[in-house]
Protein backbone atom coordinates (compact mmCIF):
# COMPACT_ATOMS: atom_id res chain seq x y z
CA UNK A 1 0.00 0.00 0.00
CA UNK A 2 1.09 3.56 -0.50
CA UNK A 3 0.65 6.43 -2.93
CA UNK A 4 1.82 7.02 -6.48
CA UNK A 5 2.98 9.95 -8.58
CA UNK A 6 3.66 10.24 -12.30
CA UNK A 7 4.83 13.15 -14.40
CA UNK A 8 5.69 13.98 -18.01
CA UNK A 9 7.79 17.05 -18.80
CA UNK A 10 6.12 18.68 -21.81
CA UNK A 11 9.33 20.36 -22.97
CA UNK A 12 11.33 17.15 -22.87
CA UNK A 13 13.51 18.05 -19.90
CA UNK A 14 14.41 15.88 -16.94
CA UNK A 15 11.39 15.25 -14.67
CA UNK A 16 13.22 13.35 -11.89
CA UNK A 17 13.51 16.31 -9.52
CA UNK A 18 9.86 17.17 -10.15
CA UNK A 19 8.75 13.64 -9.30
CA UNK A 20 10.86 13.71 -6.13
CA UNK A 21 9.15 16.94 -5.07
CA UNK A 22 5.78 15.30 -5.70
CA UNK A 23 6.76 12.29 -3.59
CA UNK A 24 7.87 14.57 -0.79
CA UNK A 25 4.47 16.30 -0.83
CA UNK A 26 2.54 13.07 -0.24
CA UNK A 27 0.91 12.78 3.17
CA UNK A 28 1.64 9.16 4.11
CA UNK A 29 2.99 8.06 7.47
CA UNK A 30 5.18 5.02 8.09
CA UNK A 31 6.75 5.05 4.63
CA UNK A 32 9.25 2.19 4.46
CA UNK A 33 10.66 3.03 1.06
CA UNK A 34 10.39 5.53 -1.77
CA UNK A 35 10.76 4.45 -5.37
CA UNK A 36 11.38 6.49 -8.48
CA UNK A 37 11.82 5.26 -12.04
CA UNK A 38 12.29 6.23 -15.64
CA UNK A 39 11.05 3.79 -18.29
CA UNK A 40 14.35 1.88 -18.00
CA UNK A 41 15.86 2.54 -14.54
CA UNK A 42 14.42 1.95 -11.06
CA UNK A 43 15.80 3.37 -7.83
CA UNK A 44 14.39 2.49 -4.39
CA UNK A 45 15.64 4.02 -1.14
CA UNK A 46 14.46 4.42 2.45
CA UNK A 47 14.23 8.18 2.06
CA UNK A 48 13.98 10.66 -0.79
CA UNK A 49 17.24 12.28 0.32
CA UNK A 50 19.10 9.03 -0.43
CA UNK A 51 18.23 8.98 -4.13
CA UNK A 52 21.47 8.84 -6.13
CA UNK A 53 20.27 11.07 -8.99
CA UNK A 54 20.98 8.25 -11.44
CA UNK A 55 17.63 8.68 -13.21
CA UNK A 56 17.12 11.17 -16.00
CA UNK A 57 14.02 11.16 -18.18
CA UNK A 58 11.11 13.34 -19.23
CA UNK A 59 8.78 10.56 -18.02
CA UNK A 60 8.98 9.52 -14.36
CA UNK A 61 6.81 7.50 -11.98
CA UNK A 62 7.24 7.19 -8.22
CA UNK A 63 5.81 5.41 -5.20
CA UNK A 64 5.72 5.87 -1.43
CA UNK A 65 5.57 2.34 0.01
CA UNK A 66 3.95 1.39 3.31
CA UNK A 67 3.77 -2.34 4.02
CA UNK A 68 0.41 -3.76 5.09
CA UNK A 69 0.82 -7.45 4.26
CA UNK A 70 4.02 -9.47 4.43
CA UNK A 71 3.86 -10.17 0.72
CA UNK A 72 3.77 -6.45 -0.19
CA UNK A 73 6.97 -5.11 -1.71
CA UNK A 74 8.44 -1.71 -2.69
CA UNK A 75 7.81 -0.33 -6.16
CA UNK A 76 8.19 0.57 -9.05
CA UNK A 77 8.57 -2.87 -10.62
CA UNK A 78 10.19 -3.66 -13.95
CA UNK A 79 8.48 -4.87 -17.07
CA UNK A 80 10.48 -6.00 -20.10
CA UNK A 81 10.51 -2.54 -21.69
CA UNK A 82 8.82 -0.35 -19.06
CA UNK A 83 8.26 0.14 -15.32
CA UNK A 84 5.05 0.01 -13.33
CA UNK A 85 3.50 1.19 -10.07
CA UNK A 86 0.37 -0.67 -8.97
CA UNK A 87 -1.33 0.70 -5.86
CA UNK A 88 -4.15 -1.60 -4.88
CA UNK A 89 -5.70 -4.95 -4.11
CA UNK A 90 -7.27 -7.60 -6.27
CA UNK A 91 -10.07 -9.80 -4.88
CA UNK A 92 -9.92 -12.70 -4.41
CA UNK A 93 -6.23 -12.26 -3.83
CA UNK A 94 -3.34 -14.55 -4.56
CA UNK A 95 -1.84 -15.19 -1.12
CA UNK A 96 1.58 -16.15 -2.52
CA UNK A 97 2.54 -13.03 -4.49
CA UNK A 98 1.95 -9.32 -4.05
CA UNK A 99 -0.88 -7.70 -5.98
CA UNK A 100 1.56 -5.59 -7.98
CA UNK A 101 3.37 -8.70 -9.24
CA UNK A 102 0.04 -10.29 -10.16
CA UNK A 103 -0.77 -7.19 -12.19
CA UNK A 104 2.60 -7.26 -13.93
CA UNK A 105 2.06 -10.88 -14.99
CA UNK A 106 -1.27 -10.00 -16.59
CA UNK A 107 -0.12 -6.95 -18.57
CA UNK A 108 3.33 -7.97 -19.76
CA UNK A 109 2.14 -8.66 -23.33
CA UNK A 110 -0.29 -6.90 -25.69
CA UNK A 111 -0.17 -4.14 -23.12
CA UNK A 112 -3.07 -1.84 -23.98
CA UNK A 113 -5.42 -4.70 -24.70
CA UNK A 114 -4.40 -6.64 -21.59
CA UNK A 115 -4.82 -3.55 -19.40
CA UNK A 116 -8.29 -2.93 -20.82
CA UNK A 117 -9.11 -6.56 -20.05
CA UNK A 118 -7.65 -6.29 -16.54
CA UNK A 119 -9.82 -3.28 -15.66
CA UNK A 120 -12.88 -4.88 -17.22
CA UNK A 121 -12.55 -8.31 -15.63
CA UNK A 122 -10.83 -7.65 -12.28
CA UNK A 123 -12.65 -7.03 -9.02
CA UNK A 124 -10.50 -4.83 -6.82
CA UNK A 125 -9.47 -1.42 -5.58
CA UNK A 126 -6.55 -0.07 -7.60
CA UNK A 127 -4.79 2.69 -9.47
CA UNK A 128 -1.70 2.15 -11.60
CA UNK A 129 0.80 3.89 -13.84
CA UNK A 130 3.13 2.34 -16.42
CA UNK A 131 6.05 4.37 -17.79
CA UNK A 132 7.05 3.54 -21.36
CA UNK A 133 9.76 5.37 -23.34
CA UNK A 134 7.31 7.79 -24.96
CA UNK A 135 4.24 7.74 -22.73
CA UNK A 136 2.45 6.76 -19.55
CA UNK A 137 -0.42 4.28 -19.36
CA UNK A 138 -2.63 5.00 -16.35
CA UNK A 139 -5.82 3.40 -15.03
CA UNK A 140 -8.22 3.19 -12.11
CA UNK A 141 -10.74 0.64 -10.81
CA UNK A 142 -14.35 0.87 -11.96
CA UNK A 143 -15.72 2.45 -8.75
CA UNK A 144 -12.70 4.60 -7.95
CA UNK A 145 -12.10 3.24 -4.45
CA UNK A 146 -8.39 4.13 -4.64
CA UNK A 147 -7.89 7.87 -5.14
CA UNK A 148 -6.19 9.19 -8.27
CA UNK A 149 -6.01 12.73 -9.63
CA UNK A 150 -4.69 14.33 -12.80
CA UNK A 151 -3.97 17.71 -14.34
CA UNK A 152 -1.57 19.68 -16.50
CA UNK A 153 -0.03 23.11 -16.95
CA UNK A 154 2.32 24.58 -19.53
CA UNK A 155 5.27 22.58 -18.18
CA UNK A 156 3.96 19.27 -16.86
CA UNK A 157 1.37 16.57 -17.23
CA UNK A 158 0.89 14.95 -13.83
CA UNK A 159 -0.98 12.31 -11.85
CA UNK A 160 -0.96 11.44 -8.16
CA UNK A 161 -2.86 9.66 -5.40
CA UNK A 162 -3.42 13.06 -3.79
CA UNK A 163 -4.03 16.54 -5.16
CA UNK A 164 -1.24 18.12 -3.14
CA UNK A 165 1.69 16.79 -5.23
CA UNK A 166 0.05 18.28 -8.32
CA UNK A 167 -0.49 21.63 -6.61
CA UNK A 168 3.15 21.46 -5.52
CA UNK A 169 4.37 21.54 -9.13
CA UNK A 170 2.02 24.32 -10.18
CA UNK A 171 -0.92 22.33 -11.51
CA UNK A 172 -3.79 24.30 -10.04
CA UNK A 173 -6.73 22.70 -11.84
CA UNK A 174 -6.83 19.13 -10.57
CA UNK A 175 -9.51 16.56 -11.42
CA UNK A 176 -10.41 13.07 -10.17
CA UNK A 177 -9.24 10.46 -12.67
CA UNK A 178 -12.46 8.93 -14.08
CA UNK A 179 -13.09 5.47 -12.58
CA UNK A 180 -12.96 2.53 -14.94
CA UNK A 181 -10.92 4.45 -17.48
CA UNK A 182 -7.53 4.03 -19.11
CA UNK A 183 -5.44 7.04 -20.16
CA UNK A 184 -2.52 7.32 -22.55
CA UNK A 185 -0.42 10.26 -21.36
CA UNK A 186 2.33 12.05 -23.25
CA UNK A 187 3.60 15.59 -23.83
CA UNK A 188 0.35 16.52 -25.55
CA UNK A 189 -1.77 15.57 -22.55
CA UNK A 190 -4.34 12.87 -21.83
CA UNK A 191 -6.23 10.53 -24.11
CA UNK A 192 -8.92 8.69 -22.15
CA UNK A 193 -10.78 5.51 -23.06
CA UNK A 194 -13.48 3.70 -21.12
CA UNK A 195 -12.70 0.16 -19.98
CA UNK A 196 -15.51 -0.52 -17.53
CA UNK A 197 -18.45 1.58 -16.45
CA UNK A 198 -21.39 1.33 -14.11
CA UNK A 199 -24.17 -0.61 -15.86
CA UNK A 200 -27.04 1.41 -17.28
CA UNK A 201 -29.95 2.01 -14.95
CA UNK A 202 -32.33 -0.91 -15.45
CA UNK A 203 -35.37 -1.48 -13.34
CA UNK A 204 -35.98 -5.20 -12.87
CA UNK A 205 -39.03 -6.66 -11.21
CA UNK A 206 -37.87 -8.63 -8.21
CA UNK A 207 -39.44 -9.49 -4.89
CA UNK A 208 -37.97 -8.42 -1.56
CA UNK A 209 -37.25 -12.07 -0.74
CA UNK A 210 -35.33 -12.65 -3.97
CA UNK A 211 -33.47 -9.34 -3.69
CA UNK A 212 -32.36 -10.00 -0.12
CA UNK A 213 -31.22 -13.52 -1.01
CA UNK A 214 -29.04 -12.18 -3.84
CA UNK A 215 -27.67 -9.45 -1.61
CA UNK A 216 -26.84 -11.89 1.18
CA UNK A 217 -24.86 -14.17 -1.14
CA UNK A 218 -22.95 -11.21 -2.56
CA UNK A 219 -22.22 -9.64 0.83
CA UNK A 220 -20.97 -12.88 2.30
CA UNK A 221 -18.60 -13.28 -0.64
CA UNK A 222 -17.27 -9.72 -0.72
CA UNK A 223 -16.59 -9.63 3.03
CA UNK A 224 -14.94 -13.05 2.94
CA UNK A 225 -12.67 -11.97 0.08
CA UNK A 226 -11.66 -8.77 1.87
CA UNK A 227 -10.59 -10.54 5.04
CA UNK A 228 -9.04 -13.59 3.40
CA UNK A 229 -5.50 -14.18 4.65
CA UNK A 230 -5.87 -11.76 7.58
CA UNK A 231 -5.65 -12.80 11.23
CA UNK A 232 -7.27 -9.66 12.58
CA UNK A 233 -9.25 -6.76 11.17
CA UNK A 234 -10.71 -3.54 12.56
CA UNK A 235 -14.20 -2.35 11.72
CA UNK A 236 -15.16 1.32 11.91
CA UNK A 237 -18.25 0.72 14.03
CA UNK A 238 -21.19 3.01 14.69
CA UNK A 239 -23.61 0.38 15.95
CA UNK A 240 -25.75 1.04 12.90
CA UNK A 241 -26.87 -1.26 10.13
CA UNK A 242 -24.03 -0.92 7.60
CA UNK A 243 -21.06 -1.46 9.91
CA UNK A 244 -22.88 -4.14 11.92
CA UNK A 245 -23.50 -6.27 8.84
CA UNK A 246 -19.84 -5.94 7.85
CA UNK A 247 -18.64 -6.83 11.36
CA UNK A 248 -21.01 -9.79 11.63
CA UNK A 249 -19.91 -11.24 8.28
CA UNK A 250 -16.22 -10.64 8.99
CA UNK A 251 -16.57 -12.64 12.20
CA UNK A 252 -18.45 -15.34 10.29
CA UNK A 253 -15.53 -15.49 7.84
CA UNK A 254 -13.22 -16.63 10.65
CA UNK A 255 -11.11 -13.51 11.23
CA UNK A 256 -10.66 -11.84 14.62
CA UNK A 257 -12.73 -8.64 14.58
CA UNK A 258 -12.02 -5.59 16.71
CA UNK A 259 -14.70 -2.87 16.62
CA UNK A 260 -13.55 0.74 16.80
CA UNK A 261 -16.12 3.32 17.88
CA UNK A 262 -15.35 7.05 18.16
CA UNK A 263 -17.47 10.05 19.11
CA UNK A 264 -17.53 13.25 21.11
CA UNK A 265 -18.17 12.81 24.82
CA UNK A 266 -21.70 12.27 26.12
CA UNK A 267 -23.23 11.09 22.84
CA UNK A 268 -26.20 8.74 23.18
CA UNK A 269 -25.01 6.71 20.19
CA UNK A 270 -21.97 5.54 22.15
CA UNK A 271 -24.00 3.47 24.59
CA UNK A 272 -26.00 2.03 21.71
CA UNK A 273 -22.77 1.02 19.93
CA UNK A 274 -21.50 -0.74 23.06
CA UNK A 275 -24.79 -2.62 23.45
CA UNK A 276 -24.78 -3.68 19.82
CA UNK A 277 -21.19 -4.90 20.15
CA UNK A 278 -22.36 -7.07 23.04
CA UNK A 279 -25.24 -8.35 20.90
CA UNK A 280 -22.78 -9.27 18.16
CA UNK A 281 -20.43 -10.80 20.75
CA UNK A 282 -17.53 -8.71 19.48
CA UNK A 283 -14.97 -6.63 21.40
CA UNK A 284 -15.40 -2.88 20.99
CA UNK A 285 -12.85 -0.15 21.64
CA UNK A 286 -14.77 3.02 22.35
CA UNK A 287 -13.01 6.40 22.41
CA UNK A 288 -14.46 9.74 23.46
CA UNK A 289 -13.20 13.11 22.27
CA UNK A 290 -13.63 16.75 23.18
CA UNK A 291 -14.05 20.06 21.40
CA UNK A 292 -10.33 20.64 21.98
CA UNK A 293 -9.57 17.40 20.11
CA UNK A 294 -11.64 18.61 17.17
CA UNK A 295 -9.73 21.90 17.15
CA UNK A 296 -6.38 20.13 17.34
CA UNK A 297 -7.06 17.63 14.54
CA UNK A 298 -9.07 19.89 12.22
CA UNK A 299 -6.10 21.40 10.30
CA UNK A 300 -4.61 17.97 9.59
CA UNK A 301 -7.94 16.51 8.48
CA UNK A 302 -8.55 19.44 6.14
CA UNK A 303 -5.10 18.94 4.62
CA UNK A 304 -5.82 15.25 4.13
CA UNK A 305 -9.22 15.65 2.50
CA UNK A 306 -7.79 18.57 0.51
CA UNK A 307 -10.89 20.77 0.56
CA UNK A 308 -12.79 22.77 3.20
CA UNK A 309 -16.16 21.08 2.69
CA UNK A 310 -18.30 21.06 5.89
CA UNK A 311 -19.92 17.66 5.35
CA UNK A 312 -16.70 15.95 4.31
CA UNK A 313 -14.90 17.50 7.27
CA UNK A 314 -17.61 16.37 9.72
CA UNK A 315 -17.25 12.80 8.46
CA UNK A 316 -13.50 12.98 7.98
CA UNK A 317 -12.72 13.81 11.61
CA UNK A 318 -14.34 10.61 13.03
CA UNK A 319 -12.64 8.58 10.29
CA UNK A 320 -9.33 10.18 11.24
CA UNK A 321 -9.83 9.11 14.85
CA UNK A 322 -10.92 5.58 13.91
CA UNK A 323 -7.89 5.05 11.66
CA UNK A 324 -5.58 6.47 14.31
CA UNK A 325 -6.93 4.07 16.92
CA UNK A 326 -6.70 1.15 14.53
CA UNK A 327 -3.00 1.92 14.18
CA UNK A 328 -2.61 2.07 17.96
CA UNK A 329 -4.25 -1.36 18.15
CA UNK A 330 -1.63 -2.59 15.64
CA UNK A 331 -4.34 -3.43 13.10
CA UNK A 332 -3.44 -2.33 9.59
CA UNK A 333 -6.66 -3.21 7.73
CA UNK A 334 -9.95 -1.52 8.58
CA UNK A 335 -13.34 -2.40 7.11
CA UNK A 336 -16.03 0.25 6.79
CA UNK A 337 -19.62 0.47 5.58
CA UNK A 338 -19.12 3.25 3.05
CA UNK A 339 -21.25 2.96 -0.07
CA UNK A 340 -24.30 1.28 1.45
CA UNK A 341 -26.30 4.52 1.68
CA UNK A 342 -25.85 5.34 -2.00
CA UNK A 343 -26.45 1.79 -3.17
CA UNK A 344 -29.56 1.03 -1.14
CA UNK A 345 -31.22 4.41 -0.62
CA UNK A 346 -30.02 5.33 2.85
CA UNK A 347 -30.21 9.13 2.73
CA UNK A 348 -33.22 11.16 3.80
CA UNK A 349 -33.03 13.17 0.58
CA UNK A 350 -34.03 10.06 -1.37
CA UNK A 351 -37.33 9.90 0.51
CA UNK A 352 -37.89 13.60 -0.12
CA UNK A 353 -37.23 13.06 -3.84
CA UNK A 354 -39.57 10.06 -3.88
CA UNK A 355 -42.37 12.09 -2.32
CA UNK A 356 -41.84 15.04 -4.70
CA UNK A 357 -40.85 13.42 -7.98
CA UNK A 358 -41.73 9.74 -7.80
CA UNK A 359 -39.77 6.53 -7.90
CA UNK A 360 -38.26 6.80 -11.38
CA UNK A 361 -36.63 10.18 -10.73
CA UNK A 362 -35.40 8.97 -7.35
CA UNK A 363 -33.75 5.99 -9.01
CA UNK A 364 -31.95 8.37 -11.34
CA UNK A 365 -30.73 10.42 -8.35
CA UNK A 366 -29.46 7.28 -6.60
CA UNK A 367 -27.74 6.16 -9.81
CA UNK A 368 -25.88 9.48 -10.10
CA UNK A 369 -24.79 9.22 -6.48
CA UNK A 370 -23.50 5.67 -7.01
CA UNK A 371 -21.51 6.88 -10.00
CA UNK A 372 -19.97 9.62 -7.82
CA UNK A 373 -19.26 7.63 -4.65
CA UNK A 374 -15.53 7.96 -5.31
CA UNK A 375 -15.71 11.74 -5.21
CA UNK A 376 -18.28 12.01 -2.40
CA UNK A 377 -16.82 9.49 0.06
CA UNK A 378 -14.08 7.09 -0.98
CA UNK A 379 -11.29 9.53 -1.84
CA UNK A 380 -11.71 11.39 1.44
CA UNK A 381 -11.69 8.32 3.66
CA UNK A 382 -8.96 6.47 1.82
CA UNK A 383 -6.55 9.41 2.05
CA UNK A 384 -7.24 9.73 5.77
CA UNK A 385 -6.61 6.04 6.40
CA UNK A 386 -3.52 6.06 4.20
CA UNK A 387 -2.05 8.86 6.29
CA UNK A 388 -2.23 6.59 9.34
CA UNK A 389 -0.83 3.57 7.49
CA UNK A 390 -4.20 1.82 7.56
CA UNK A 391 -5.69 0.14 4.52
CA UNK A 392 -9.40 0.77 4.20
CA UNK A 393 -11.47 -1.98 2.59
CA UNK A 394 -15.09 -1.45 1.61
CA UNK A 395 -17.22 -4.59 1.15
CA UNK A 396 -20.16 -2.58 -0.22
CA UNK A 397 -18.00 -0.78 -2.79
CA UNK A 398 -17.71 -3.50 -5.41
CA UNK A 399 -18.74 -3.51 -9.03
CA UNK A 400 -21.03 -6.51 -8.58
CA UNK A 401 -22.70 -4.84 -5.62
CA UNK A 402 -23.23 -1.68 -7.64
CA UNK A 403 -24.58 -3.72 -10.56
CA UNK A 404 -27.09 -5.40 -8.25
CA UNK A 405 -28.10 -2.12 -6.65
CA UNK A 406 -28.85 -0.30 -9.91
CA UNK A 407 -31.03 -3.21 -11.02
CA UNK A 408 -33.16 -3.31 -7.88
CA UNK A 409 -36.52 -1.51 -7.97
CA UNK A 410 -36.88 1.50 -5.72
CA UNK A 411 -39.60 -0.28 -3.73
CA UNK A 412 -37.12 -2.69 -2.15
CA UNK A 413 -34.93 0.21 -1.02
CA UNK A 414 -37.45 2.65 0.46
CA UNK A 415 -41.10 3.68 0.49
CA UNK A 416 -42.68 7.09 -0.28
CA UNK A 417 -43.38 7.78 3.38
CA UNK A 418 -41.91 10.06 6.03
CA UNK A 419 -41.74 7.08 8.37
CA UNK A 420 -39.88 4.67 6.06
CA UNK A 421 -36.69 3.22 7.51
CA UNK A 422 -34.84 3.26 4.13
CA UNK A 423 -32.33 0.61 2.94
CA UNK A 424 -35.17 -1.90 3.27
CA UNK A 425 -33.45 -4.68 1.34
CA UNK A 426 -30.29 -4.42 3.45
CA UNK A 427 -32.39 -4.51 6.61
CA UNK A 428 -34.19 -7.63 5.38
CA UNK A 429 -30.83 -9.23 4.57
CA UNK A 430 -29.55 -8.40 8.07
CA UNK A 431 -32.65 -9.98 9.63
CA UNK A 432 -32.13 -13.13 7.59
CA UNK A 433 -28.52 -13.23 8.76
CA UNK A 434 -29.76 -13.16 12.35
CA UNK A 435 -28.72 -9.67 13.44
CA UNK A 436 -30.75 -8.27 16.35
CA UNK A 437 -33.79 -6.07 15.73
CA UNK A 438 -32.10 -3.27 17.66
CA UNK A 439 -29.78 -3.02 14.65
CA UNK A 440 -32.00 -4.00 11.74
CA UNK A 441 -34.93 -1.76 12.74
CA UNK A 442 -33.04 1.25 14.06
CA UNK A 443 -33.40 4.47 12.02
CA UNK A 444 -30.23 5.75 10.41
CA UNK A 445 -28.36 8.62 11.99
CA UNK A 446 -25.62 10.13 9.85
CA UNK A 447 -22.07 9.77 11.18
CA UNK A 448 -21.45 13.51 11.44
CA UNK A 449 -24.51 13.88 13.68
CA UNK A 450 -24.20 10.63 15.63
CA UNK A 451 -20.64 11.48 16.71
CA UNK A 452 -21.48 15.09 17.56
CA UNK A 453 -18.75 16.43 15.24
CA UNK A 454 -21.05 18.47 12.99
CA UNK A 455 -22.58 20.35 15.91
CA UNK A 456 -19.15 20.92 17.48
CA UNK A 457 -17.73 22.40 14.28
CA UNK A 458 -20.67 24.80 14.04
CA UNK A 459 -20.11 25.78 17.67
CA UNK A 460 -16.41 26.45 17.05
CA UNK A 461 -17.20 28.55 13.96
CA UNK A 462 -19.76 30.55 15.93
CA UNK A 463 -17.18 31.29 18.62
CA UNK A 464 -15.00 32.72 15.84
CA UNK A 465 -17.94 34.82 14.58
CA UNK A 466 -17.88 33.12 11.19
CA UNK A 467 -20.18 30.91 9.13
CA UNK A 468 -18.89 27.34 9.12
CA UNK A 469 -17.98 27.44 5.41
CA UNK A 470 -15.81 30.51 5.87
CA UNK A 471 -14.22 29.25 9.07
CA UNK A 472 -13.18 25.98 7.43
CA UNK A 473 -11.89 27.81 4.38
CA UNK A 474 -9.64 30.00 6.54
CA UNK A 475 -8.32 27.04 8.54
CA UNK A 476 -7.72 25.07 5.34
CA UNK A 477 -5.64 27.72 3.60
CA UNK A 478 -3.73 28.57 6.75
CA UNK A 479 -2.91 24.94 7.47
CA UNK A 480 -1.96 23.95 3.93
CA UNK A 481 0.38 26.90 3.55
CA UNK A 482 2.00 26.33 6.93
CA UNK A 483 2.52 22.63 6.26
CA UNK A 484 3.87 23.33 2.77
CA UNK A 485 0.99 21.37 1.27
CA UNK A 486 -0.21 24.20 -0.94
CA UNK A 487 1.57 27.01 -2.76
Amino acid sequence: MGALVAVVCKKGGDAAATASAMLEALKVRSVEAYGIASPSVVEIEKSIERFQNQISSSIIIGYAFSRILNRDRPQPLRLEDAVVVFDGRVFPSNQRICDAEAFVRKVSRNRERSIQTFIKETEGDFAFAIAEPERLIVGRDALGVRPLYYGENQDFVGLASEQTPLWKIGIDHVHPFPPGHLALVDRQGFKFSLAKRLPDLKRKQVTMKAASQRLRILLERTVRERVSGLKKVAVAFSGGLDSSVVAFLAKKSGVDVELVHVSLKNQSETEHAKKMADELKLPVHSYSYTEEDVLEDLPTVLCLIEEPDPVKTSIGIPFYWAAEKSTELAIRVMLAGQGADELFGGYRRYVDAYLRKGGEKTQETIYRDVANMHRINFERDFKICNFHGVEMRLPYATYEMAKLAVELPIEVKLQPSDTTLRKLVLRETARNLGLPRAITDRPKKALQYATGVSATLKKIALKNHLPLNEYLRQVFYSATKRMVFYD
